[in-house]
């Protein structure tokens, strides 16, 4: 069998294969198409895009309860990031980054949607669309539970906000959290601490109620 081989300028993999078997094609990492977002690739900044945009937009969705909200909270997001893109990031850190920059679109959600608002229309690309749409016609009723968990989450102080949300509903380590918000390590551990004592029954790995669990699902 001859030797796989690497293209460590790209960070693609070409497989050559034995006869009578097709190669193998390995997905470009996160930090492979940062490389190249970099440098001005916007197809490989639409790969990002289509790699973790559910992710935010599930998290946008959570922050504020509005599907139709969190899409162009998406955009935004994006947007930005696409904006950003000069700035050089951990390894394979693009999504905590992209959390943190959406936990801020959240904060000045106003401001930032009539700014992105009128770049959006000055683009001639159309603006980014989730592949996802479907889910949402399916969760029309997540709204009103994530409400519910959204009035209690409202009971604490927004720093504890953002580690919650972050690490209990989205599923962030530590590390990625601390990234994300751009905090110390030991400041997401007692933030999260302090959430979980006031709130735990909103956290989904503690059983927290039924409904809410089903509007948090991924």
């Amino acid at each position: 069998m001859r030797e796989v081989q690497v293209e460590r300028a790209t960070g693609n993999w070409n497989s050559v294969a034995p006869a009578g078997h097709e190669p193998v094609e390995m997905k470009p990492a996160d930090s492979v198409l940062w490389a190249r977002s970099r440098a001005g690739d916007a197809d490989a900044f639409a790969l990002l895009f289509e790699r973790h945009a559910k992710a935010i937009y599930n998290y946008c969705f959570r922050r504020i309860g509005d599907w139709g909200a969190a899409e162009d909270l998406l955009s935004v997001v994006f947007l930005e990031a696409w904006r950003r893109r000069r700035k050089e990031l951990p390894p394979d850190k693009v999504l905590p980054w992209l959390y943190g920059i959406a936990t801020n679109v959240v904060h000045n959600r106003r401001r930032s949607e009539r700014r992105f608002r009128a770049a959006l229309a000055r683009m001639p690309a159309p603006r980014f669309e989730p592949d996802f749409v479907d889910e949402v016609d399916k969760r029309l009723d997540d709204e009103r539970l994530i409400k519910h968990a959204l009035d209690r989450l409202a009971e604490l102080p927004r720093p504890q906000q953002d580690v919650f949300v972050l690490c209990d509903w989205s599923e962030l380590s530590y590390e990625d959290a601390a990234l994300a918000l751009g905090v110390p390590l030991g400041t997401v551990r007692s933030r999260l601490s302090r959430a979980r004592s006031a709130l735990g029954e909103l956290n989904p790995a503690h059983g927290h109620e039924h409904h809410v669990e089903e509007a948090l699902e991924q």
